[in-house]
């Protein structure tokens, strides 16, 4: 028995059924009166067995669908620890010293680099950017790390690395769209001399105290896509004055754009290494980094 007050829009019951099951419904009433004076109320029984079955559906797959987001939140800070790990960390080596940035725009990226000395004989510096972001680019990032670690402890050429880099690429991972570029020096012991090479990369800058930065720009093509993108002439030999300072970086730093839509480029990245430059020499980084931000006027939109 279900007492009604008529007047009132809608009720939610639940109606027991003769086999002792319950029967969802919403109860809607409302009064109406006859010609002659007299008042009537008339009840709508609605079942929403069917509204009440898939909201208990939608709720299990909600409570499953939080389960798998947080074990997909767990293996990428996973991801993003081990890929910290890989990361090169500052040094001083024969005299000279290195300092280095990272910054992935998620918690992983595409973006990695290299400080790697070899056998007291010179110092290898490379910076690589594979194309897109996540977790797709850094899975081919770290392969291509991998490969590059190899190459520079053997001692190979850097043209020749750039060629097994691109063969590698081009043979294992196929036409998936990952292309990558990529920047690479190798300094000698004595740090009178630097060999370089480039392949679709932003150029390098060799800054020189009272002089504006020399560009070593890239003389191969972006990697990954062509058989002979790396070219005859690949490696540039660079002759080095006391407290040079050189510069590698990624697209992340160029290719910020200011309130006007005008990007900072190549050039404006030049005016700050050479203002950066005179520096001390701890102090270059951070006002590399600072100068790009303000440009920029917030996050990077890319890996750095």
């Amino acid at each position: 028995e279900i007492a009604i007050r008529v007047g009132h829009n809608r009720y939610g019951f639940v109606l027991p059924r003769k086999d002792g099951s319950r029967l969802p419904v919403i109860i809607s009433s409302r009064r109406i009166e006859d010609l002659n004076g007299r008042k009537y109320g008339v009840a709508t029984f609605t079942d929403i067995s069917e509204q009440k079955r898939a909201e208990d559906q939608l709720r299990s797959l909600n409570a499953q669908l939080e389960k798998r987001q947080m074990e997909i939140e767990q293996d990428l800070a996973l991801a993003a620890r081990v890929q910290q790990s890989l990361l090169p960390r500052s040094l001083v080596w024969e005299g000279m010293r290195v300092d280095t940035f990272y910054h992935p725009v998620r918690a992983i990226g595409g973006d990695f680099a290299l400080v790697s000395p070899r056998n007291g004989e010179h110092l290898n510096l490379l910076v690589c950017d594979v194309s897109g972001h996540g977790i797709s680019s850094a899975l081919v990032a770290n392969r291509i790390y991998t490969e590059t670690v190899t190459h520079l402890r053997s001692g190979l050429q850097l043209a020749d690395m750039l060629q097994q880099l691109n063969r590698f690429v081009i043979d294992t991972i196929g036409s998936t769209g990952f292309l990558f570029t990529l920047s690479a020096v190798r300094i000698d012991r004595d740090g009178r001399r630097m060999a370089f090479a480039g392949a679709g990369h932003p150029p390098v800058m060799v800054a020189r105290r009272g002089q504006e930065p020399r560009l070593l720009e890239s003389r191969s093509a972006v990697l990954g896509a062509f058989p002979d993108s790396v070219d005859m002439d690949a490696t540039l030999d660079v002759e080095l004055h006391p407290q040079d300072r050189i510069v590698l970086y990624t697209d992340g730093i160029t290719d910020v754009f200011d309130s006007r839509g005008e990007m900072l480029g190549v050039e404006g990245v030049q005016n700050f290494v050479r203002e950066t430059a005179l520096l001390p020499f701890n102090e270059m980084k951070r006002g590399i980094l600072d100068r790009v931000a303000a440009w920029g006027g917030g996050l990077p939109a890319d890996d750095v």
